[in-house]
Formats: C-alpha cells, sequence, structure tokens
C-alpha cells in the first residue's frame, strides 16, 4: 500500500503513538473484562487501569478538585451536559460561531420541547477575535444561563479567549462549558478554575487515543440530571441513578479497551510533555501555510491567525468544489476533509456556506514525506487548473 499523507488529524489523530497499540493489545488480551461487575482479579485490574486513566486526566488539566465521566464519545458527553442542566422556560444559552452539531442541533432539539433562546456571541470578522466589549455589553442585556464554546474551531483552528469570557459568564451565574475536543492534550489549560463547569473531551483527537473513548470533566457537586439509566455496579437494589459522580453518568459498560488506549496516550503525553507536543503541531502548521501560500489557485479562509489558532486550515480552490479537491487528493495519497466539517456556522461566518473548504490539519506524527507528497499533489492541481 501506497504511503498516505495524512492531513485529517482534527478528525482524528493518525497514527497513535506506538505505546498506544502496544498497550490496548495487551491489556485486551490479559484483561478483557468488565470493571464494576465482579470481585475476582481480572475485574479488579481493569477498575485500577480506569480509576489511573481518571487521575492521569485530572494531572494533564490541573483539576485534582474535579471528577471525570466516561462516555463513548464527545456528542454523548455533551447531550448528557446540555439535557441535563437544570433550566427554566425562557432561558438564554449563548454558543461560539463555531460550535459543532453535537452542540447545535442538542440545542435546537430542545428549543422545541422548552422555551429558550439561543443567541451567538459577537465576533469580530475583520481581526479574527471574540469581540469582548461587544459580549459584556450581550451579557448585561439579556443574562446568560448558559455558556458553550469550542476551545479551538474545527474549521479554521482559532482559540477562544475561555478565561474571559467564562469570567464575565460567572458574573451572571451561568453555566460554563468548553468543548475541547480539539485541544485536549495539545493546549495547556487549567479546569482547576472555578469559572470552567464542564470540560469535553474526545479520545480519539488530541489525546491520541483511540475511538470509543470520550467524556466530561466536572465539579464534585454537579447537580446534572443524567441522560441514560440503567446498571452501574453499584447500590443496584435501589431504582434510581447512584448520587455520587462519576456512577451518576457512567450507565452500562465503559469501554475498557479504548480507556487502556487513552491510558497509554496519556502517559505518552506526560512523557513527551503537553508543550512540546503543541511546539511541533505548531512547526508543522507554519510549514503547511507556507507551501498552501506558494499557489495562487489557493485562498486560505481570512478568519485563520497564526497567532491564536491550532494547526487547522481551511481552504478554497479556484475552479473546484471542495468535494473534488478532496477526491484529487485521495488519489494523489494526501487525506483531507472536505464539506462544512459538522460546523455549518462557522461556514456561514467565513462565506464558505454551503460549499465548505477543503480542510488541512497537522498532528504530532506528521513527516517531511508527508509535506513532499503533498506538495506533488498541490503542483499536479496547479498545472491542470
Amino acid at each position: 500500500m501506497d504511503k498516505v499523507a495524512y492531513f485529517d488529524n482534527a478528525a482524528t489523530t493518525f497514527p497513535k503513538p506506538e505505546d498506544v497499540y502496544a498497550f490496548t493489545d495487551r491489556f485486551h488480551r490479559e484483561c478483557g473484562v468488565n470493571m464494576g461487575r465482579g470481585q475476582y482479579k481480572l475485574a479488579g485490574k481493569a477498575a485500577t487501569m480506569v480509576g489511573e486513566t481518571r487521575e492521569l486526566l485530572l494531572s494533564l488539566n490541573h483539576c485534582w478538585n474535579k471528577r471525570v465521566v466516561f462516555t463513548h464519545t464527545a456528542t454523548e458527553a455533551l447531550n448528557i451536559i446540555l439535557r441535563g442542566i437544570p433550566l427554566d422556560n425562557g432561558g438564554n444559552v449563548y454558543v461560539s460561531p463555531f460550535e459543532h452539531n453535537a452542540v447545535l442541533r442538542t440545542l435546537h432539539d430542545m428549543v422545541g420541547s422548552i422555551d429558550i433562546h439561543v443567541s451567538m456571541l459577537a465576533f469580530d470578522k475583520g481581526n479574527g477575535v471574540y469581540d469582548l466589549e461587544r459580549i459584556k455589553y450581550q451579557f448585561a442585556d439579556c443574562r446568560p444561563n448558559i455558556v458553550v464554546i469550542s476551545h479551538a474551531s474545527n474549521v479554521c483552528g482559532i482559540l477562544a479567549p475561555i478565561p474571559e469570557i467564562f469570567q464575565m459568564a460567572k458574573n451572571f451565574e451561568a453555566v460554563t462549558v468548553v468543548d475541547m475536543c480539539q485541544t485536549m492534550g495539545l493546549v495547556d489549560t487549567d479546569l482547576g478554575n472555578p469559572i470552567i463547569d464542564y470540560a469535553v473531551f474526545a479520545g480519539h483527537k488530541t489525546l491520541y487515543a483511540p475511538f470509543g473513548v470520550a467524556g466530561f470533566i466536572c465539579a464534585v457537586d454537579s447537580e446534572l440530571r443524567p441522560l441514560l439509566f440503567g446498571g452501574t455496579g453499584i447500590d443496584s437494589a435501589n431504582h434510581a441513578m447512584p448520587e455520587t459522580i462519576p456512577e451518576r453518568f457512567e450507565a452500562g459498560s465503559l469501554n475498557t479497551m479504548a480507556i487502556a488506549g487513552l491510558n497509554a496516550s496519556l502517559k505518552w503525553l506526560q512523557g513527551v510533555g503537553i508543550d512540546a507536543v503543541f511546539e511541533v503541531e505548531q512547526q508543522h502548521h507554519l510549514r503547511l501555510l507556507g507551501l498552501l501560500e506558494q499557489y495562487r489557485n489557493i485562498k486560505i479562509v481570512p478568519l485563520m491567525r497564526r497567532d491564536n489558532s491550532i494547526g487547522v486550515v481551511s481552504c478554497v480552490f479556484d475552479g473546484y468544489s471542495s468535494d473534488s479537491i478532496g477526491w484529487i487528493l485521495s488519489e494523489k495519497d494526501v487525506a483531507v476533509r472536505t464539506g462544512l466539517h459538522c460546523a455549518p456556522g462557522a461556514h456561514r461566518l467565513l462565506g464558505t456556506f454551503p460549499s465548505g473548504t477543503v480542510r488541512f490539519s497537522v498532528g504530532y506524527f506528521n513527516t517531511d514525506e508527508d509535506f513532499e507528497i503533498l506538495r506533488n499533489a498541490l503542483d499536479h492541481i496547479n498545472r491542470n487548473s
């Protein structure tokens, strides 16, 4: 099989560290049992590994005062949070222009059953920054109950000023939710800060773990209502879900194989260092930008800022749809994402709706060979345009 130059790391990082493959395989072969469902040694070993993984996540995010809840996907985590926050009719929810459909579709469905108002946080498109002054007036004019922000856009990579916006939100006692699917394990963030109520993660992205493990980090005294009901391995005689966290939100069997992969990736991140991973990605990011800017037929979306973004770059190609470019690049052994990237609001802001963009996203494991394959593919498109 030909080498594929992989530039779709915003969808899932690939490849994973070798430690992840090795430990996941070994753990599944030696301890592929359910945790919390038996008193035998193998079940205890699985429970110990899961507990250690929670501790590694808390350590990574500087938040020993909080709890980790595991889910199978970040979409599930966001549904648990948004549907579980007590919200009266007339409540006000603010979102960023860059939210994923995991947020937008959940809120859209909620609007159909409860009288809530969803508003967009002010954004200065000309300068590519959140308009903090206008946001302050938005909150004063229409008091926020919930504020949801993607830490980094999966379309153009721009980072949100979480501390500044959430501090303003907390002045009105709003519940704050940050979607860190594109940043946890990449951007060092202090989740011990009490202005952050919920932080959502996806193991298969910047945490370099396998599919099948995601979740959220929250306070010990979270008052979320559970979304899923079922067995937890404790207090089985009680028809109500346990009051303790994480058990209240972890009905059913956890994916211990995926959590084993996350355990290994977190230890890998701990060894390499989150700042070192970010530095390597930024180097790849600048290299990608430098390459794309050499071609007149490629236009990078204008909101991309080098000083305030992760390694995600969206482009349009003169004379071609994004899907057409995706097929051509695939034929030239380059993997990218095309279309709307499940974030239609971002494309409306960027002026690329409904056709979408060609999205390139780098990761820690991109190589010189990847960039050479990409250059050859872009040369081919340029010659034939």
